[in-house]
C-alpha cells in the first residue's frame, strides 16, 4: 500500500486495545500500539481469578441485559462480534474454551495468561508494532480531526487514534484514568468514574475472623431500609473488611447506589437456599438426633464450614454449651432464621482502585456505536472500559471490550 497506507495509533494494550490494533492492521492499516506498561494485557492476565472468564455463553439479548444503564449502546458492536466470534477467535489462535456454570466461558487450560499470549500472537500475525513504556499525555487535534498524540515531548502523527486505556480500577495494571483526561482535553464529556463491581465493607466485628472463607451455592440479597432491592445466587467470599466474590460484586451496584443516597443498606445471606423451611427444620432435627449427646457448638460440623460455626452459634442466641437434646423447638426455629438470614450492615464500598469494573467514562451519546468513532473529533475512536458502559460479572465486560475493540479497529483501519 506504500505511501497511501493509513497510519493508526492505538493507545492502551488491554483486551480492547489489542483487539482494535490487530483488526485495524488486518484491515490494511499500518498500526502502532502504545502501552504504558512493560507488558501487554496486565489486567486480562488476572481476570476470573487468573482463570480468564473471557465471555459468556448467553444469547446477545441476555448479554445486553447484563449491562444496566447504557447496555443498548452495545447492540451493534456485540452483534458484529458476538460471544461465538470471541470463542472462534481464540480457538483459531490455539486457545479452545469451555462453558462453566452460569454460562461463564474460560480457556480449557484455565489460564488467563493463555489469552494474553494468544492476543500477542494475533498482533505479531497482523504486523502490529508494539511500543511499551509509552505514556500518552495528549491528543493532537487540528481542524476538528485527530492528527496524532504526544508522549511527553515526543509527537507521533497518525490518520486515526483509538483510545483503549481502560477505566480507573486496578491502577497497578495501568488503568489510572489516563483515557478520561485525554478524552476531556479533546472536548468529550466524561461521566464521573465510580466503582461498579466492588467488594463491600461491613460493620460486624466477627466477619474478619472468617477471612478467606468462600461459600458456594448460597444466596445473598441487598436490603435497602429493610426492603428487598436485589438478590443473587452463587459464590461469595469473606474478607478482612467485609464481603466479596461474584454474587457480592453483582449486588454491589445496588448496594453502593443505596449507600450513596444515605440509605440503610444490608446484605442478607441464606446459607441453605436449596432447602424449604420444613426441609431445613427436618435437617436440623436429623443432625441434632445424630449429635444428641454433644454440646450445641459441637453439633454443626455437618451443616456449616468450621469457621462459620462460632458466629452462627453466637447469633442464634443459643448457648454453645447447652446439650443438643435440650434445645427447644423455638430455639431450633431461631437457628434456622440465623442460617437463612445472616444479616450484615454495609458501611462502605472498597475504593475505586479495588473495583473490578469502573462505571462512568466517556459519554456514549458522543460516540457512534456503528463505528466507535467520536461524534466530536473526526478519526478518534474509543474501545473498552473507557466508555460509560459496565456489566455484571460473568465475562460480560470482556465481551464488551472485544466487541468495541473489533468495531473500532475495523472502522479506523478502513476509513473511507
Amino acid at each position: 500500500m506504500g505511501e497511501s497506507q493509513l497510519k493508526v495509533l492505538v493507545v492502551g494494550g488491554g483486551p480492547a486495545g489489542m483487539m482494535a490494533a490487530g483488526q485495524a492492521a488486518a484491515a490494511g492499516a499500518s498500526v502502532t500500539l502504545l502501552e504504558r506498561n512493560d507488558r501487554l494485557g496486565k489486567k486480562l492476565a488476572i481476570t476470573g481469578k487468573g482463570r480468564g472468564n473471557v465471555t459468556n455463553d448467553a444469547d446477545v439479548e441476555e448479554i445486553i441485559a447484563q449491562f444496566p444503564g447504557n447496555g443498548t449502546f452495545l447492540y451493534g458492536p456485540i452483534y458484529r462480534f458476538t460471544n461465538d466470534d470471541v470463542r472462534r477467535f481464540f480457538a483459531e489462535l490455539g486457545v479452545p474454551t469451555v462453558v462453566e456454570r452460569g454460562g461463564r466461558v474460560f480457556p480449557k487450560s484455565q489460564k488467563a495468561s493463555d489469552l494474553v499470549q494468544a492476543m500477542e500472537r494475533f498482533l505479531v500475525k497482523t504486523g502490529v508494532r508494539v511500543q511499551k513504556g509509552e505514556r500518552v499525555t495528549r491528543l493532537s487535534v487540528a481542524g476538528g480531526s485527530v492528527v496524532g498524540v504526544k508522549c511527553g515531548e515526543k509527537e507521533i502523527t497518525a490518520d486515526a487514534v483509538i483510545l483503549a486505556t481502560g477505566g480507573a480500577s486496578y491502577p497497578a495494571t495501568g488503568s489510572t484514568g489516563d483515557g478520561y483526561r485525554l478524552a476531556e482535553k479533546a472536548g468529550h464529556a466524561v461521566v464521573k468514574p465510580r466503582p461498579a463491581l466492588v467488594p463491600l465493607e461491613v460493620a460486624e466485628k466477627w466477619v474478619p475472623e472468617l477471612t478467606g472463607l468462600a461459600l458456594k451455592n448460597v444466596s445473598a440479597r441487598v436490603l435497602v431500609e429493610g426492603r428487598l432491592a436485589a438478590e443473587e445466587f452463587g459464590e461469595m467470599l469473606f474478607t478482612h473488611y467485609g464481603v466479596s466474590g461474584p454474587i457480592i460484586l453483582t449486588l454491589s451496584r445496588e448496594a453502593t447506589g443505596a449507600l450513596n443516597r444515605g440509605k440503610k443498606t444490608q446484605i442478607q445471606i441464606n446459607l441453605k437456599p436449596a432447602l424449604t423451611p420444613q426441609q431445613l427444620d427436618a435437617r436440623l432435627v436429623r443432625d441434632f438426633d445424630k449429635y444428641s449427646r454433644k454440646q450445641f457448638k459441637n453439633s454443626l460440623d455437618d451443616l456449616l464450614p468450621q469457621k462459620l460455626i462460632e458466629p452462627v452459634v453466637r447469633l442464634s442466641g443459643i448457648s454453645g454449651d447447652v446439650p443438643v437434646n435440650q434445645i427447644t423447638k423455638q430455639q431450633r426455629i431461631k437457628l434456622a432464621e440465623t442460617l437463612t438470614a445472616l444479616t450484615l450492615n454495609v458501611t462502605a464500598m472498597r475504593p475505586l482502585r479495588e473495583a473490578i469494573v469502573t462505571a462512568g467514562g466517556v459519554n456514549v451519546k458522543e460516540i457512534d456505536p456503528a463505528t466507535m468513532e467520536s461524534k466530536l473529533v473526526k478519526n478518534l475512536y474509543f474501545a473498552g472500559e473507557l466508555i460509560d458502559v459496565d456489566g455484571n460479572t460473568g465475562g460480560y465486560n470482556l465481551q464488551a471490550a472485544f466487541s468495541t475493540g473489533f468495531v473500532a479497529g475495523i472502522s479506523a483501519g478502513k476509513q473511507e
